[in-house]
């Protein structure tokens, strides 16, 4: 793989860590800035609405210049806001901070899908990309324990001044192993050639799998603490080390991901998301044994992260040159409103007294639904039955 796509991943390792990190130091920020934990809470869904909202418009807003200016100038956005949230005096300013921060995070993976991809050859696409989101699981693996041992030894403020010196890292890497005129465009595209995008079915159909597939892995990975510990009747200890598990498939099924994709896109597709559904069914009688539960949160974070790779390549192939940008950006997205319709889904699973037990199969019929739109999408791609018919006769 490229240096240059190796510098990427250490760009999402920084981004992906600032996300993340805050789960591990809520009670710290809760008493410093006289809130309760579950308005800590919101300092995560803030960021998520950020990228959110931020990833297209800042997509558009930089759509005319060259792809690894782009790139360096998320990280300076990066490193600056995080500086900001440990320099924050009070819970509104952290709470602007925060989602200055979340600006980098959806133009980040968006444009640096795009620049991966322009950086290998046709049929190591997809492995590009699960390369560069390998700094993602890592962070995923890492930022909440990361967290919550900085948090513990030297304050929470230390960790987002950690975390904006890995962002100083990161901006040097990219700015040497980057090359300049990678994914350069002649001629830049309108706001209405971008916009077109959305218009495409196919498109429209790619980012509704991300959102389903995502959003059933977080109507059950939100409340996973819970499950663990009143389900199947770990100690509150025991979380982080499984957890730990979680990120080791995290890591495992985006290389396996992406390197089944590279093979055939649309199996991928096919094969990640119905491999989701099936863990999430397994969890449901699984989550009341110890091993059993621990092999299949394991399972669940590789299945889950297998998706990534063949969910942004399909985007990104359905999306035409000309809108790439916005699309990859919009498909990064779709994971983070994903993430928040799995916890509200979960959420009203529990307020309605389903109970926690109930939450895998709830979840697997998300997935399932996103599956039914990906056997649907890859139904599209087949030409008419006409034009099938004169293919078979002219052979």
């Amino acid at each position: 793989m490229p240096i240059a796509v190796l510098a990427l991943t250490a760009g999402a390792f920084g981004i992906g860590t600032t996300e993340f990190i805050i789960m591990g130091l809520l009670i710290q920020v809760a008493a410093d800035m006289h809130v309760s934990v579950p308005a800590a809470g919101l300092l995560i869904s803030g960021y998520a609405l950020g990228v959110f909202v931020g990833a297209p418009l800042l997509t558009l807003a930089t759509r005319r210049l060259p792809r690894k200016s782009v790139l360096l100038a998320l990280m300076a956005i990066f490193t600056a806001g995080n500086a900001a949230c440990a320099l924050a005096p009070d819970y509104t300013t952290l709470m602007l901070a925060r989602v200055l921060t979340s600006l980098a995070h959806g133009t980040f993976f968006g444009v640096g899908s795009v620049v991966a991809t322009g950086l290998v050859a046709d049929n190591r696409r997809a492995s590009a990309i699960a390369t560069m989101f390998a700094g993602l699981t890592v962070a995923t693996l890492l930022g909440v324990p990361f967290g919550a041992w900085f948090g513990l030894m030297l304050g929470w403020r230390a960790a987002f001044w950690a975390v904006a010196a890995i962002g100083v890292v990161a901006f040097l890497i990219l700015a040497v192993f980057v090359p300049g005129g990678v994914g350069r465009v002649d001629k830049a595209a309108s706001i209405h050639e971008e916009l077109a995008v959305l218009a495409r079915p196919q498109v429209q159909l790619g980012l509704a799998m991300t959102v389903l597939g995502f959003a059933g892995l977080f109507t059950v990975f939100t409340y996973i603490q819970p499950i663990l510990t009143r389900l199947t009747g770990f100690s509150d200890q025991a979380v982080s080390p499984i957890l730990l598990v979680f990120g080791a498939g995290l890591s495992l099924g985006n290389i396996a991901g992406g390197r089944f994709a590279d093979r055939s896109m649309s199996r991928a597709l096919i094969g990640t998301l119905a491999s989701l559904a099936v863990v999430l069914v397994a969890l449901a009688p699984g989550l009341f044994a110890k091993v059993p539960a621990v092999l299949l949160v394991g399972l669940l974070g590789a299945a889950a992260f297998a998706t990534v790779a063949p969910l942004q390549l399909r985007v990104l192939e359905k999306a035409g040159t000309a809108g790439q940008n916005l699309a990859s950006s919009l498909n990064i997205a779709a994971f983070n409103l994903g993430n928040a319709l799995g916890a509200w889904l979960g959420g009203e699973a529990i307020d309605r007294g389903l109970g926690l037990a109930a939450l895998p199969l709830v979840a697997a019929a998300v997935t399932t639904l996103g599956l039914g739109i990906a056997l649907w999408s890859l139904h599209l791609d087949r030409p008419p039955l006409a034009a099938r018919s004169r293919q078979t006769e002219g052979v």
